[in-house]
């Protein structure tokens, strides 16, 4: 660690504490050369990777952006608050493990179609509705026989 005092390279640890809330080390110094004394914390960096659009822009990671996604596709719908945090937490959880710095925007509406399938059949179609950008009534139908199972009278 350098001195920001005199640059030097070499400084010596006195003493390592580890904060309240166990998420940073604080650390006091003593440069070799100067003797000055400064202090050093260590904490842990996670980086949202960037994400890549279609058009091959790319923007932040924003999850308040995601949150509202996930709302508008769950409104009125009889899913809780903690449900929904959860389930944010666990695409942000993908999202980190995967120890990419890009991602393209398709993986995470799919990360999101996959929640929402978890957690509220309807929510799901809407958000698929708009997401695949469904042609005509054919493929909306379809998405929903995916949830309703075999039509009445053909059960065996």
């Amino acid at each position: 660690m350098k001195c920001p005092f005199c640059q030097h390279e070499e400084t010596q640890v006195l003493d390592t504490r580890v904060s309240e809330e166990g998420d940073s080390i604080r650390r006091r110094r003593r440069c070799i050369q100067c003797d000055k004394r400064f202090t050093t914390f260590e904490r842990i960096e996670l980086a949202m990777p960037v994400i890549v659009k279609k058009n091959g822009s790319r923007t932040d990671f924003d999850p308040l952006k995601l949150r509202a996604s996930l709302m508008l596709a769950l409104r009125k719908r009889p899913v809780s608050v903690e449900a929904l945090d959860e389930a944010l937490q666990r695409i942000k959880e993908k999202l980190l493990s995967s120890g990419e710095r890009e991602v393209l925007s398709g993986h995470v509406g799919e990360l999101v179609m996959r929640e929402l399938k978890r957690l509220d059949k309807i929510a799901y179609i809407r958000f698929a509705s708009v997401y695949k950008s469904f042609e005509d009534v054919a493929e909306f139908q379809n998405m929903i026989e995916e949830f309703s199972g075999p039509p009445p009278g053909r059960r065996k």
